[in-house]
């Protein structure tokens, strides 16, 4: 090699290295991928798959460039349970997680399980994305969790083999899955049926063979999981309104800039958004296709009737949940 060509191998050398180090200091860094998972479809119409799609769109618009969202539905990485114990780790990026599973590692969340608390969907989106709202989602810090907001899964309903549920004696005697927390439980057991405690994932199939008669899901969980095939009613017993916690590991978190968390959480906020009117537009055309695929769909006669034969499940947690909480949501949903 002549002089003069390693002069210029060597300058160009220095020059990549200048580069370089002045990308480092001038905060140009690796592109973060983030895994974003949640157990149900990625169904166009399902509250979970549109959240999550929603916020990777909307990081992708905020951050260009600085992000790659990859998705895993249908629990490709696990249940619930083990997602949220993803997050505490730090092993598991983001998730979108239904509020009465977050319930098992912090009471406080039990409160939007509370049955018949919410009046309809607007007044949950106040309580939510209120004071009582934050609150909640501060005291997963400490778990190793930052909450970005509450997307929406919707009111939850009855649906069984049994029979259509309009009043509460219809819910006595029944078989039904219940989440793996105890309001549910609790909850299920002062209307008489009988509560059965399972993972997500067992669900379609114990339908399916009959080890229960149901199980008590959203409309839309209904329909993007296919349990028309396996379920005849479908009661409108809006018994809990489905918060869904839009969570990022505080580990995750804290490795990004101040911009790019900014950029996280105003996702999220928008993602949200976006997804909760999705979900009111989906709803009507969701129950027509049940009812077209042969599900007896039907309205509860009186709320007022669910209601008494439950407030013995509002006593039993009041304590775990924290009376000033409880107190702060019940003023706001008068």
């Amino acid at each position: 090699m002549s002089g003069l060509s390693k002069l210029l191998k060597t300058a160009s050398i220095g020059a990549a290295a200048l580069l370089a180090a002045t990308a480092i200091a001038g905060g140009v860094s690796a592109q973060t991928s983030l895994k974003l998972g949640w157990t149900t479809s990625d169904g166009a119409k399902d509250p979970y798959a549109i959240a999550a799609r929603e916020f990777a769109a909307a990081l992708d618009r905020l951050a260009p460039g600085d992000f790659e969202t990859q998705l895993f539905p249908n629990r490709q990485l696990g249940d619930e349970k083990e997602m949220l114990e993803g997050l505490s780790f730090g092993t598991l990026d983001v998730a979108i997680i239904t509020n009465a599973v977050i319930a098992n590692i912090e009471p406080a969340f039990q409160l939007n399980d509370m049955p018949f608390l919410y009046g309809d969907e607007a007044q949950a989106h106040d309580v939510l994305d209120g004071p009582v709202g934050q609150t909640l989602l501060a005291k997963l810090e400490d778990r190793g969790i930052v909450g970005l907001g509450f997307a929406e899964g919707g009111f939850r309903n009855m649906v069984n083999n049994a029979k259509p549920v309009s009043t509460p004696s219809d819910v006595e005697g029944v078989k039904y899955r219940v989440m793996q927390n105890p309001v549910f439980i609790e909850m299920f057991q002062s209307l008489g049926g009988n509560a059965v405690p399972m993972a997500w994932g067992e669900v379609f199939t114990a339908v399916q063979q009959g080890t229960i008669d149901g199980l008590e899901i959203p409309v839309a969980v209904v329909a993007n999981n296919k349990f028309s095939e396996v379920t005849k009613y479908l009661s409108l017993t809006k018994h809990t309104y489905s918060a869904l916690g839009v969570l990022i590991s505080k580990k995750t978190y804290d490795d990004l800039s101040e911009a790019q968390q900014e950029a996280v959480r105003e996702a999220a906020a928008m993602a949200i958004a976006a997804q909760r009117e999705q979900n009111a537009v989906n709803m009507e055309e969701l129950l027509s296709e049940l009812r077209a695929q042969g599900m007896e769909v039907n309205q509860i006669s009186d709320a007022s009737a669910f209601r008494s034969k439950v407030t013995g499940v509002y006593d039993m947690f009041r304590d775990k949940i924290g009376a000033e909480l409880m107190d702060e949501a019940l003023a706001a949903v008068q």
